[in-house]
This record gives C-alpha cells, structure tokens and sequence, in this order.
C-alpha cells in the first residue's frame, strides 16, 4: 500500500516514523509520503487560502493548489479505481475499525488534510471519494485525523504486528462481534493488593474464552452499549 498526506504542515508526519509506520516502511511493507501543498503555489507569498464568498469568520483553502496537488499525484494518466482519496473533515463518515478494514488492501490512499474554515468545495466535488470524520468535534486541521488513520491502517498490513493474528482480536472486529475488548493482565499475579481473575490462572480454555466474551459483553454494556444494539441487529448476538 501506497499512501500520500498534502498538509501545509508536513512535518506533522514525522512523528510517525516513532510508530508502527516508522517500523513499516523501514522494511518495505508499506509506502508513505507527505507532501507540502505550499509546493503548487504560484506567489511570493505561497498563499494557499482567501476569504470566503458570501462573507462569515475564517479564511478558506483556494482550488488552485489543491487541484495541482491531486492533479500531480494522480499523475498524467488521471485517477484509477485502486486509488482513494480522502477528505478530512467533521461532516465527514467517522472512521471505525471497519473503514480500516475496508480500506486495508486499497493499492493507493491519498489524504487530503484541509485547515481553516476547509477546502474549496469545487475540489472536494471534483476529486472526492471519502470525506472522513475523527468524530463529532473540529480539529485545527486534518493532519491529527489523518495519522490516526494512517496507524490504524499500518497495523492491517501483512508483517507489520509481531503476531500477525493480533489484530483479529482487537474491539470492534467481528472476532469479537463488534463489541469491545476485554480488560487483559500480566505480571505479576498480585499488584497492589490485587490480583488476577481466577479463570485466566487455571490453564483452561474453555473457562477463559467464556470468561473473556463474558467480560467483553459486561465492558461493552456499560460503555458503549449501542455496540450491542448494532451487534443484536445483524445477527452477532
């Protein structure tokens, strides 16, 4: 997998390379680029935003440089279906672990992180394939949503985990129907006055599988019970 990030702060990316993504490219497994859009300006000033028709607060990001900018990506033969491009934005579909999921053996990805007030709506009209949202709140720009995204994605690639099979259990998969994880323990068996459960110490199982679902139900009712809800109607639960 490819992916691209156009941001006016590409050095928000760097961060990255401390991650499973830093790891992920140092051995070839995944590929990534951060691209500054300041690049496809044509002024002293290098001025990627103005203020918006109609009036109101804020300034907006002009079409120009961002239609070069997709324009140089995609290159001379255009857009392909194996490439997508993504808008960050808070009217956007918020990203769960199923748009990871869905998104994992996409070819290309290419991340469009707007600032301000957003994008020019004719770029996102001519060039958008996903509009994507971190969630119900508005960041300064979309770099943060982004390499959430970007991580979330990584550890999808084949070689990536150390355990390959990792993620199968992770919350949200539909190993788990959904639902959240359970709590987990290590050593030592007792820490501050208390200790581990008693089925993860008995070597059994079955009784620790059981006791697993039973705690990733417990957790999911009381934190986000609309998983269960959603997991009841299709057929999970």
């Amino acid at each position: 997998m490819r992916i691209d990030a156009i941001s006016i702060f590409p050095d928000f990316f760097q961060a990255l390379d401390l991650s499973l993504l830093g790891k992920a490219r140092d051995k070839s497994l995944l590929e990534f680029h951060a691209h500054d859009l300041r690049n496809y300006t044509h002024d002293k000033h290098r001025t990627v935003d103005d203020t918006p028709y109609g009036g109101g607060a804020g300034m907006l990001m002009k079409p120009e440089p961002w239609g070069e900018a997709l324009d140089d990506l995609l290159g001379a033969e255009g857009f392909h279906e194996d490439t997508v491009i993504i808008f960050t934005s808070p009217a956007g579909e918020v990203f769960k672990q199923a748009t990871a999921h869905e998104l994992a053996n996409v070819k290309r990805i290419i991340f469009a992180c707007g600032r301000y007030e957003g994008i020019d709506q004719r770029v996102v009209d001519r060039h958008v394939t996903l509009e994507l949202s971190l969630g119900d709140f508005v960041l300064s720009g979309g770099e943060l949503a982004a390499m959430a995204w970007l991580d979330a994605l990584a550890r999808l690639q084949p070689g990536v985990l150390h355990d390959e099979e990792s993620h199968l259990q992770d919350s949200f998969t539909p190993a788990l129907s959904g639902l959240l994880d359970c709590p987990h323990y290590t050593r030592p068996d007792t820490w501050q006055g208390q200790g581990v459960p008693t089925p993860l110490l008995s070597g059994h199982h079955a009784h620790i599988a059981q006791w697993r679902r039973q705690q990733s139900l417990l957790l999911t009712a009381r934190l986000r019970p609309g998983l269960i809800d959603q997991a009841r109607g299709q057929g999970l639960l």
